[in-house]
This record gives C-alpha cells, sequence and structure tokens, in this order.
C-alpha cells in the first residue's frame, strides 16, 4: 500500500485532512524555542536556520533516511507513525497533528541550544541537522525496541477501546495504575469480576502496545450512570476519571516550559570532549518512571552527559515488562531498554533516610537534578530545588508533571488538552491516539528546556529551575498543525506495517542500529552510592534508534 492509496481511503473516509505540512513546521517550532530561550534564530530558507554569527541549523524530511520523504504524511507512512497509531483502528492511519515535524523541531532546539552552550566553551560547532524521519523513528523507539526484542513478541492487534461515555452524553478518560483500584470501581459499576480481570491486562499494556480491547460490558456499564456518580466511584476507588473537552484552547503565545533564575553558584563549565557530543563533562540525576522523565533522560544522555538513574532497591519494576531482551546474560524490558540506554543506576531506597542521603550526595558533584516525582511529595523527600540547591549551589532543577491536578497520564492528558478531540473526526467522540504523543513529546521538551536552563546557568552562573508538562507538550501539539503545501506532494512511499522489517531494512541503517546486541554489562550500585563504574542499558539484544543530530565544527 502506497501513501497515496491510504491517504486517499482516509478522506473517503470523512477521517480529515493530514496536509503536507512541508519541514517549515520544524522549522517554526525550532525557531520560536530558541527565540524563547533567548538564542538570534532567523529562517534562512530550505529548513535552515541561521543562529548567531556562526551556528546554523538545518532540518530535513529524511537526513540519512535513504527515502524520498517530502511531507509530514510520507514520514508517518515510512516511519511506523501510522502503524503504531492505527493499531486500535485495525489499520494504519495518520495522525490528525504533525508529530513527528513538532518532535524534530523540539529536538532541533534542543540540539542547537546544546552547541550554542558547547560554543561559550571553546567548541567551534559550525551546524546542527535534524530530521524529521529520525524524530518520528525516537518517537518510536520503545515499539522498535518491543517488536526486535530476543523473546518472541506477537503484532499487538484489538480494535476498540476508550473514552467511555456516562449516561449524561460525557466523554471521559478513566486512569488507574493499581489492579485493586481498576476491580474495585468496575465491580461496583456491576461487572462481573471475571470481566473486570479479563480487562485489565490490555488496559494496563496499552501505553506499550497503543492496543486496548475492552470488553463491551465495560462501556454499558458507564454507560448507566452520570458523570457526577462516576466521578464519586472513582474517587472512593482511587481512580482518576478526566473529561474530554470538545476543542483545545486556542494557542498561546508561551514556551512550553518555564525557566526561573535561582541563588549564585558554581557553573558547569567543564568543556565537552570532541565526538562525545556538546553535553559532554555533564552529569544528570535522573529521579523519574515511565516514560517522560526517562525520555528527557535519554535525549540528554545522547547529546553526550552522563545520566545516573535512580531506580527502588531491587530495581525499577519495568525492568521486567515483556517483551525481554538480554543484556550480557542478564534479562531486561526491550522498551525499558529503549528508554534507558547510556544510564548508570544508583539504586536507593527514597523512603528510607539513607536512600536519600544517598541520592543527596549524588547530587553534590552532578549539574542537573530531573525528576518526575508528584510535586506535592517532593519536598517531603528533601529534594526540592531550595534543599538541593543548598548541596549543590548552582544546580539546573527539572521537574517533569503532568501539568494538572489528577492529570498525570498520557491520555487522561490529550482528552484534558482537547488533543483527543482534534485527533478525532467530526461527529466522532474524542478518541486519543494509543501512540504515547505526550509522553513522547513532553520528554523531548523536558530535555529541551534542561538544556536551555544550562545555557542559562553557563552564561549567568545562577541556578536554574525548568518546569515542563504533559500539558504544555500537548498545547504545543495541538497548535502547530498547519495548511497544505502544494509543491510537496507525496511520491508513493511505501506504509510501514512491520517494525521489525523497517529495523532491519538498510535505507534506515544510518538512523536505527541493529549491532547493538549484548556489548555491555548491567551494573548498579547500592543506597551508598558506591560502584558507580557500569552502564544499566548501554547495549540492547534489540534495535536502537539512533541519536537524531549531526553536529558539525
Amino acid at each position: 500500500m502506497t501513501i497515496d492509496q491510504l491517504v486517499l481511503g482516509v478522506r473517503e473516509a470523512d477521517q480529515g485532512d493530514l496536509g503536507a505540512s512541508g519541514p517549515r513546521v520544524a522549522v517554526r517550532v525550532a525557531a520560536e524555542l530558541l527565540r524563547g530561550a533567548g538564542a538570534r534564530a532567523a529562517e534562512a530558507g530550505s529548513g535552515l536556520l541561521k543562529v548567531g554569527e556562526e551556528l546554523a541549523c538545518r532540518l530535513s524530511w529524511a537526513g540519512p533516511v535513504e527515502l524520498p520523504l517530502r511531507s509530514e504524511a510520507d514520514v508517518q507512512a515510512a516511519c511506523g507513525v501510522m502503524h503504531v497509531h492505527g493499531r486500535r483502528y485495525g489499520g494504519p492511519r495518520p495522525v490528525g497533528v504533525d508529530f513527528a515535524s513538532v518532535a524534530a523541531g523540539v529536538l532541533a532546539a534542543g540540539g542547537t541550544l546544546a552547541a550554542l552552550r558547547a560554543r561559550q566553551l571553546g567548541v567551534p560547532y559550525r551546524e546542527v541537522g535534524v530530521s524529521v524521519a529520525q524524530a518520528a523513528l525516537l518517537g518510536l523507539s520503545q515499539y522498535v525496541a518491543a517488536a526486535t526484542a530476543e523473546e518472541p513478541c506477537p503484532e499487538p492487534d484489538g480494535v476498540g477501546g476508550p473514552p467511555f461515555r456516562s449516561a449524561d452524553g460525557i466523554w471521559f478518560e478513566l486512569e488507574t495504575l493499581t489492579a485493586d483500584g481498576w476491580l474495585r470501581f468496575w465491580t461496583e459499576l456491576g461487572v462481573e469480576r471475571r470481566l473486570v480481570g479479563r480487562a485489565w491486562l490490555p488496559f494496563q499494556a496499552r501505553y506499550g502496545t497503543a492496543t486496548c480491547p475492552l470488553p463491551d460490558e465495560l462501556f454499558a456499564a458507564t454507560a448507566r450512570l452520570g458523570f457526577d456518580r462516576l466521578v464519586g466511584v472513582a474517587d472512593r476507588c482511587e481512580v482518576t476519571v478526566t473529561a474530554a473537552v470538545a476543542q483545545p484552547a486556542a494557542p498561546a503565545d508561551e514556551l512550553p516550559w518555564r525557566v526561573r533564575e535561582g541563588a549564585a553558584g558554581t557553573p558547569s563549565g567543564r568543556v565537552p570532549a570532541g565526538g562525545r557530543g556538546p553535553l559532554d563533562g555533564l552529569t544528570v540525576v535522573e529521579v523519574a518512571r515511565r516514560v517522560q522523565g526517562p525520555m528527557a533522560g535519554r535525549v540528554l544522555a545522547l547529546l553526550g552527559a552522563r545520566v545516573v538513574r535512580v531506580e527502588p532497591a531491587g530495581g525499577d519494576p519495568l525492568r521486567g515488562v515483556p517483551p525481554m531482551t538480554e543484556i550480557d546474560g542478564e534479562p531486561v524490558s526491550a522498551r525499558f531498554a529503549a528508554l534507558n540506554r547510556g544510564k548508570d543506576v544508583l539504586e536507593a531506597d527514597l523512603r528510607s533516610a539513607e536512600g536519600r542521603s544517598a541520592v543527596r550526595e549524588l547530587v553534590r558533584d552532578a549539574d542537573v537534578l530531573l525528576h518526575s516525582l508528584d510535586p506535592s511529595k517532593v519536598a517531603g523527600l528533601g529534594l526540592d530545588a531550595d534543599t538541593l540547591g543548598e548541596v549543590r549551589p548552582g544546580l539546573v532543577y527539572a521537574q517533569a508533571s503532568g501539568g494538572a491536578p489528577g492529570v498525570t497520564t498520557d491520555y487522561p492528558v490529550q482528552a484534558y488538552s482537547g488533543l483527543a478531540a482534534l485527533l478525532s473526526p467530526a461527529g466522532q467522540p474524542p478518541r486519543p491516539t494509543l501512540l504515547t504523543v505526550c509522553d513522547v513529546l513532553g520528554g523531548l521538551v523536558c530535555a529541551t528546556a534542561t538544556v536551555a536552563g544550562l545555557a542559562a546557568q553557563t552564561r549567568t552562573g545562577r541556578a536554574q529551575r525548568v518546569e515542563s508538562s504533559l500539558l504544555s507538550a500537548a498545547r504545543l501539539l495541538s497548535g502547530a498543525v498547519s495548511a497544505p503545501e502544494p509543491e510537496s506532494r507525496s511520491v508513493g512511499v511505501e506504509v510501514c506495517t512491520d517494525l521489525a522489517a523497517l529495523a532491519g531494512d538498510p535505507r534506515f541503517a544510518a538512523a536505527v542500529d541493529r549491532s547493538a546486541v549484548n556489548r555491555s554489562a548491567v551494573n548498579r550500585s547500592g543506597a551508598d552510592g558506591a560502584g558507580l563504574d557500569g552502564a544499566a542499558v548501554d547495549g540492547a539484544g534489540c534495535a536502537v534508534v539512533r541519536a537524531p543530530w549531526e553536529f558539525r565544527t
């Protein structure tokens, strides 16, 4: 199937028009973020940004991918975005916003800010290159890893899934991270325990599979109660329900992050070594789980920083989520490896004084603390910006959150922000994409905001407090839909329907690495912080998406 055939079918089904938006969306996003961070960025045509007098940022559709990609639709088709998004529909479908282009713009801004900071320290970077295709592949890195894991992983399928609808006609998303809350909620609504148990596995796995087939009885149960009553049941069961708004708010003229200056401190001034990335010499302490925070840490590691990931005693439980791959004889989740490759690990129980002390000692010699903890609990753990600022004056303190009270995960954020409604055809329920666009883009935004904080810290010598959220990422994505460019018509790119085949396709070899198999050990240290001399995930028996930038001096 070609992209022309697919898009024609989508239009005939009244699924909207994913117009060929051209590199201009990526360029515009990059330029706006760079200017917001204080850089002088001027669009110079043909995907080129001039940043100051001596640095350029070049954005392209394909980069090193050997395909004739000329539009957002081409990239979504060839790089698997339509495939993953379409799993819940039974076949590939375009995502109705410029996800890959926006991601490329955010990555371009982050790479360029990192290069500007390195130039301040004496590294003569001249150009930063990023492609929309590589941004799309990085966004799908978890799915690519799962498809190429050593443990067999059948292609996920299953049409349907949320949103749910109340008796008074309100569409909503439901979220719980515990089987107990799930069971209590549905049994109180009168659903048989057998059905509730059967539905739990696809529901809790949906973030990794992009599918969520559920029994019809669940949808019938919510349709018997008004929304207020459903909220009451959810509150009693420690479940959250989020009403889907009919359309996104008007785009705000603001950055998707906030950077505030703190007290004077010691800037991170080590000159990056050649060939190791513009953030070489910096240490990032990451206290985060799931996707958003680890994706941010992964991006910073790809830019050259040393990232030390704090995990609970015994390791992050997500290490054991199938499909499994193997690293130097030790099994690990392929999806976990995709987000955490190249990071060191400190095991510390944050509930104990010893564990919290170990993290503070780690921060003492670090440059960045990046976390996605509940903001209301950070001070109680002694990991707030004021406390850590005393431990490490000049620290860049980066917080990644959901962005609204009670809205802390991807699909509820899509509903709350109006993105789900934007992605749905007129007259259809506000159905989110199960491709985790907010988690992924939220991680990219957090990483770029952190680099903006590092650049400001290098320039001023003062600590920086950085805040970003899933909601800010959703709003950035919602506000970056562009009109078609007539000159950027598709040339008939094939639609990817097999991520394993994509990873083995030689045309993608410069963007996806299949050689990183069993190359390194998995070493974790105890709560005393000793033994941080190995990489937690530094090679994986599954495909690895390469860094999306090219830095030239």
